[in-house]
């Protein structure tokens, strides 16, 4: 099987080069490329495209996938809805993805953006190289004994319900589908009344109609005041303006993120001063008690070695004709 890479950095070619010796039938070519309908063409030849979560494979790009004899497409993650699932059947393109690469990887991450927004220390690292050794401003409090609430409770949800269990939390969690692993020590409550007692928000549900900006105005209202915000799971969970009217009214002690809305539009691909002056993002970064990485929750050697070894035990499963607990459709 030939497979077309896009949007390659390094650290991917390297993983999956590396496990690639492991899997004799399958080629990979990787072009820096990202998958869109402009890019599309570009898989002549392959038998599959291997994309990512930031990849526009929409209808008119799958209408070109399938005329350049394209039968799979590999999301090297999760999330699939940047997918058009609908013109993939139609053209019977089969979708697999990697649903659970490493979540302990992206629910450190989420604890870490939480700490670092309650203690400031972003504010303590700078302070101290400019031979600052003052506490101003960098007051936080105690996370033992106070709330974390997690909404969403899959694989990377139940890892942050263990992780805040283990600072000595009260961990409570909304979601859809209950974790009977998680009921030991988390109590599953409403979406209404997780936002009004919790001390700390960690988003971890996958975007949907019913999760697009599920943190907004009205929900940021519901908050304790004081309270700290992660998401490392979708950008558009968050309304990203209602974020910003949210922190000028002083309703929370800190936020973190690592994903955006304007991720979705590749935004900082051009990294100009006029795109950055101009984002919410930017707006966002004004702020003393915001933390923002880039999008790095998953970025651990142990999550992209599972991440490559999956990817392509897929397309083995495909060759193969195999059901997969890992398809999309």
């Amino acid at each position: 099987m030939r497979i077309l890479f896009y949007d390659t950095k390094s650290y991917d070619e390297t993983s999956f080069q590396e496990i690639l010796k492991s899997f004799p039938g399958i080629s990979i070519e990787f072009t820096k490329s990202d998958l869109d309908s402009r890019t599309a063409a570009l898989a002549e030849g392959f038998d599959a495209v291997c994309a990512f979560v930031s990849s526009d494979v929409g209808t008119h790009t799958v209408e070109i996938l399938h005329s350049k004899g394209i039968r799979l497409i590999l999301m090297r993650c999760a999330g699939f809805n940047n997918v058009d699932l609908e013109a993939a059947a139609k053209y019977d393109i089969r979708v697999m993805r990697v649903p659970g690469y490493s979540p302990e990887a992206v629910a450190e991450h989420a604890m870490a953006l939480a700490l670092a927004s309650n203690r400031r220390l972003h504010k303590a690292y700078n302070k101290v190289r400019e031979n600052d050794f003052s506490l101003s401003g960098l007051m936080g409090f105690n996370f033992y004994q106070k709330t974390a609430g997690i909404i969403g409770t899959g694989k990377i949800g139940a890892a942050m319900c263990r992780i805040c269990h283990g600072f000595g939390m009260k961990v409570i969690a909304y979601d859809v589908y209950q974790n009977e692993s998680l009921k030991a020590f988390t109590e599953y409550v409403s979406l209404e009344k997780l936002l009004s007692d919790s001390d700390v928000i960690s988003l971890h549900c996958p975007l949907t109609d019913d999760t697009f900006h599920i943190i907004n105005i009205d929900t940021i209202r519901q908050m304790k005041d004081g309270v700290i915000l992660v998401n490392t799971s979708r950008g558009a969970l968050v309304k990203t303006n209602d974020l910003i009217e949210g922190i000028r009214m002083h309703k929370f002690a800190g936020v973190g993120l690592d994903v955006y809305e304007e991720e979705t539009n590749n935004v900082f691909e051009d990294r100009s001063d006029e795109i950055l002056e101009h984002s919410t993002t930017a707006r966002l970064l004004s702020f003393p008690n915001v933390v923002i990485t880039s999008h790095q929750g998953f970025f651990t050697k142990e999550a992209l070695a599972a991440i490559a070894g999956t990817t392509l035990q897929n397309a083995v499963d495909f060759e193969a004709g195999k059901e997969s607990a890992n398809d999309v459709r």
